[in-house]
């Protein structure tokens, strides 16, 4: 059923990663000890980073989509709008709330190091920005948006000057 869906392999690193963050925060839970501490920390971080150039690279492919296209913010990283198939919106937005939920709870679980306060499992807020990431990456390249009806936008009004300049200002 996964192979026929457009952007497999976005809905797959999504999962794999989400499940790896899964693992490691539990185990940092329940041994909180070295080093499943500092693995669980690292896992977070490689998810956090994945998760930042998936959103640039998914923003500047919709910023250039945007042109032709009618692309809404809460579509890109929500895939709501029929953005997305039911199947796929289900799965990326399943896993994102995973791991809004994991970072949550882990970090709760575990609020404090050795009597002091803050812990390595905090990182765990991070790991959403996974999800979004990938949600507008998906969506950037194969969601389905309305087209626009202004394509064909110039940049200057037609009451404008034609240096691009109000008649108010130098």
């Amino acid at each position: 059923m996964m192979e026929d869906m457009k952007g497999t392999a976005i809905i797959r690193i999504n999962a794999i990663l989400t499940a790896l963050f899964l693992v490691t925060a539990s185990l940092a839970v329940a041994v909180f000890d070295q080093p499943w501490k500092a693995i669980a920390a690292v896992v977070c971080f490689v998810c956090f980073t994945v998760g930042v150039v998936a959103f640039l690279w998914g923003y500047w492919s919709a910023v250039q989509r945007s042109r032709e296209d009618n692309i809404s913010v809460a579509a890109l990283y929500f895939l709501i709008d029929k953005c997305a198939p039911k199947s796929v919106a289900r799965q990326m937005n399943g896993l994102l709330t995973m791991q809004v939920l994991i970072g949550l709870v882990t970090a709760g679980l575990r609020s404090s190091t050795d009597g002091k306060r803050g812990s390595t499992l905090a990182f765990g807020i991070l790991v959403p920005m996974l999800g979004l990431g990938l949600n507008g990456l998906w969506a950037a390249f194969h969601g389905h948006f309305a087209p626009r009806s202004d394509v064909k936008f110039s940049g200057v009004s037609p009451q404008a000057s034609p240096n691009g300049q109000d008649e108010d200002h130098d």
